[in-house]
């Protein structure tokens, strides 16, 4: 019996070794950590249980089976993070270059099915070659494999992605179909073809940073939800996000002890929104100043910025934020703005997390460049995620709603539960001098009788109370008491029951 428990014991030291010593150092010296001390880092201390530990390949090609390593590139398990479970794979780099194989990616799987069939999210450290090579279409099959995972796990249980390293061709399109991709700067890059392949099919010189790094994918692309400086870094925050997110579609998101006054009052805001309507100000300021111990998970913090989206707390329950932004486009809404707020809406309905929207906007970014990418079609993502939407919805407009921008962020009348408005607010089909130079074309050229009809309407319509009256605003509010308000509409709301019509499923404006 001892020689036995000797043989599991140096068996079980033989996988955690990875790749050796030598490999382990020269992934260290990357700056880059191994595939166990990442879930080391990322998991709850001692709550990680491995599975596959002694799975090999069985490939034979190219002298193949005189090189079988424990784990075939991946450790895969479950643990916890904060105390609730969630399942994690993590490719090791060290071991085959991390590449996927028939048995790497049945690993994977294995691990997939289990969190869906239990109930808790997904979270996959990525940092491979790509296909084994050697294994041809059985490697292009595994990964086919986890590709139907990733679908039929979607909006079923969270799924999260670390970009921890290479992560090109095929290997891409999993953590695409996943709810948020988090990369490292300088260590991690992401493309379809690389630098390579690029220059001998369109004579373009780039960097694999330029082509697929994190400052591409957060700021140009937005493929990634965010970017961090290291390893370390990178595990914490999604530790943290992790905490805002219920384990699947059944369960309610984590309630977390708050030491935050529910009826605290914030006067700055009396003095947030400026008095001359075109000056911008700070959306973030709104945000924190609602949010449970100022405490604001972003979103894409770096692409679109015209929209800020991310996750608070109020009175400790997660509550999921969509705000224009006047520091930037005025918070116009534009193609990237509204696919970014649609994608977010929708994850937050599937896994039923509350909606705030806070409105100021002008109205949709004109433009030929614009209109020829297509902003009808991606303006109404965003209509149709908020339409369909059943998660209760609470929206504040904090100055400007005009046109069809009002309509699309969570009007009254697309379902809003409840819609609050401050009196600086001014919702209306369009701004004042547009208005008015539509309304009295013939007047243009008296520029003294244009300006008496332009303070006209903006005494009608530059305020909340014509919306008001026709009980598309269900009040006007201090600034002031906005978190009070906010708090107790969600909490009016938590046993909210609405379905949709039946449907196999909805067909949004891809």
């Amino acid at each position: 019996m001892k020689d036995i428990l000797e043989e599991l014991q140096n068996r079980r030291e033989n996988a955690r070794q990875g790749g050796g010593e030598r490999r382990n150092d020269a992934q260290h010296a990357k700056g880059k950590l191994t595939a166990r001390e990442r879930i080391e880092l990322l998991l709850d201390e001692g709550s990680f249980e491995e599975y596959d530990t002694f799975v090999a390949h069985r490939c034979t090609d190219f002298e193949m089976e005189k090189n079988r390593p424990y784990g075939d590139g991946v450790v895969t398990g479950w643990g916890t993070i904060n105390g609730r479970m969630v399942y994690v794979f993590s490719q090791d780099f060290t071991v085959l270059g991390g590449s996927v194989g028939a048995t790497h990616a049945r690993k994977i799987c294995k691990i997939m099915d289990m969190a869906m069939q239990n109930g808790a999210p997904i979270i996959g450290i990525n940092d491979s070659g790509g296909a084994r090579i050697q294994e041809g279409v059985d490697a292009l099959a595994g990964y086919a494999e986890i590709f139907q995972r990733n679908i039929l796990a979607s909006g079923v249980v969270p799924q999260i992605s670390l970009i921890m390293g290479p992560c090109a061709g095929g290997a891409v399109y999993s953590p695409a179909m996943t709810d948020f991709i988090f990369m490292v700067k300088d260590s991690s890059y992401m493309f379809v073809t690389g630098p390579d392949v690029v220059k001998t099919v369109t004579n373009e010189h780039v960097t694999a940073e330029e082509l697929g790094g994190a400052t591409t994918h957060t700021r140009k692309s937005s493929v990634a939800d965010g970017a961090f400086t290291n390893d370390v870094e990178a595990l914490a925050e999604v530790r943290r996000l992790v905490d805002f997110l219920p384990l699947n579609n059944r369960e309610k998101p984590p309630v977390r002890p708050f030491f935050d006054d529910v009826d605290r009052l914030e006067s700055s805001l009396d003095t947030l929104v400026p008095e001359n309507p075109n000056s911008p100000y700070d959306m973030k300021e709104l945000i924190t100043k609602l949010a449970d111990e100022g405490d604001f998970y972003e979103i894409q913090e770096e692409f679109a910025r015209n929209i800020i989206t991310g996750f608070v707390r109020l009175e400790g329950q997660t509550v999921g934020v969509v705000a224009n932004q006047p520091m930037v486009l005025a918070g116009c809404l534009d193609i990237d703005s509204a696919r970014k707020a649609a994608r977010f809406v929708r994850f937050c309905d599937a896994f039923e997390i509350p909606l705030l929207t806070l409105v100021d906007v002008p109205g949709f970014l004109p433009g030929t460049a614009q209109e020829y990418d297509g902003v009808i079609k991606h303006g109404a993502k965003l209509l149709f995620a908020y339409g369909e939407a059943t998660v209760p919805k609470v929206t504040v407009i904090t100055r400007k709603a005009y046109g069809g921008a009002y309509v699309v962020m969570a009007c009254k009348t697309m379902r809003g539960d409840i819609n609050y408005a401050w009196p600086t607010a001014e919702i209306a089909v369009m701004g004042s001098k547009g208005a008015t130079e539509i309304l009295y074309r013939s007047e243009l050229g008296d520029a003294e009788k244009i300006a008496a009809r332009t303070a006209e309407y903006e005494d009608r319509f530059a305020n909340p109370f014509v919306a008001a009256e026709r009980g598309f605003i269900d009040e006007v509010i201090q600034p002031h008491s906005t978190r009070k308000r906010v708090a107790r509409a969600f909490a009016m709301l938590r046993g909210k029951k609405r379905s949709n019509p039946w449907k196999k499923h909805d067909n949004i404006p891809l």
